[in-house]
């Protein structure tokens, strides 16, 4: 086997040392330091209401999700280490990156489309999917590194700078949204062929324009204002009130105990879901039961919760570690090539 680089060698030693140093009032203080930046605006859960009568499959929300997070987006370095066993495979969509038709690490939002027969007219109908955002979502309760969390204002979150892509956030999820990419993250640097082989990517609800006090790039860019985003109270009312007046129907007020974004359709969601295409990457429209009502879920989230807000602590100190780590041996070398220019 291949020696490893040293740079990698150094990372893991500085993270082991982070990880020795770094107590519970530390984790607490990483994770509250994580929790300061959100803006006033995030005391309010918020939900987003989305018309299916009024949307077009223009697939605008689509290119404007990809130029608003484009940066978020990974950047994996080969060669992939070989996991030990070899239970993860691979999952490798960098060079699949205009894939479109289905959730990717790449593609955060994607257009289904569906044409129903009900009550003797024909409905072309195009939803746009993405993660829910769960009112109590089994991917933060159950991720055992801290590394998927539910912030205040209702949006869920998964640390790419913690995440070491073992995937429960996906097995947890009633419509397995969330998506692997390896060869990137912090798995690399600490136990790269034993950890989770990647980092897991879903739609973030553009968190950081929220933060700005913007909206979602998908919703400001719609030409058809198919979704309108606000507090729950007031969404909720508002997708009753759509729902009343075209005698349509509501999903995600319920399912799964409630999400953070309800379609409301003039067709039922049981034609819509017989319909649509679904698979990897293209979740269902199907009744969801809360899944953190099952005893076992309920059990483990209680067992998980002060492990998994210390793992998340110490993760985010480490990767700190580990970056400050690799910025000081980056200006050495620059250093050292600098000094050996001017000799010459």
């Amino acid at each position: 086997m291949a020696a490893e680089p040293r740079a990698t060698r150094t990372s893991r030693r500085s993270f082991l040392k982070a990880l020795g140093a770094a107590g519970a009032a530390g984790a607490s203080a990483a994770l509250a330091k994580a929790e300061a930046g959100v803006s006033a605006r995030a005391s309010e859960e918020l939900v987003t209401v989305l018309d299916l009568s009024k949307c077009i499959g223009c697939g605008a929300c689509v290119e404007a999700c990809r130029e608003a997070n484009s940066r978020k987006y990974p950047e994996p370095e080969e060669p992939y280490p070989r996991m030990y066993p070899n239970r993860v495979k691979v999952a490798e969509w960098s060079d699949k990156r205009n894939v479109d038709d289905r959730l990717t690490p790449y593609n955060w939002l994607y257009i289904q489309h569906a044409e129903v027969e009900y009550r003797g007219q024909t409905y072309e109908i195009t939803i746009p999917r993405r993660c829910l955002h769960c009112s109590n979502p089994p991917c933060a309760n159950l991720c055992p590194w801290g590394a998927a969390r539910k912030q205040s204002n209702g949006i869920v979150r998964i640390d790419d700078s913690i995440c070491l892509g073992g995937a429960k956030c996906k097995d947890v999820c009633p419509w397995q949204i969330p998506e692997r990419q390896t060869g990137v993250g912090l798995y690399r640097k600490i136990l790269p062929s034993l950890a989770g082989n990647g980092v897991m990517y879903k739609c973030d609800r553009c968190y950081d324009r929220i933060e700005r006090g913007e909206t979602p790039a998908c919703i400001e860019i719609c030409p058809m204002d198919v979704q309108t985003i606000g507090p729950r109270r007031e969404m909720v009312a508002l997708a009753h009130r759509l729902a009343q007046e075209s005698s349509g129907f509501i999903y995600g007020e319920t399912e799964n105990g409630g999400t953070g974004t309800l379609y409301v359709s003039p067709v039922p969601f049981d034609l819509l879901n017989a319909a649509i295409e679904k698979g990897p990457g293209r979740p269902h429209l199907s009744p969801v039961e809360n899944s953190m009502e099952a005893a076992a879920n309920m059990t483990w989230a209680l067992l998980l919760a002060p492990v998994a807000g210390t793992a998340a602590g110490l993760l985010t100190a480490g990767s700190r570690v580990i970056r400050s780590a690799e910025r000081d041996e980056r200006d050495t070398r620059d250093r050292a090539e600098q000094e050996a220019d001017d000799e010459a």
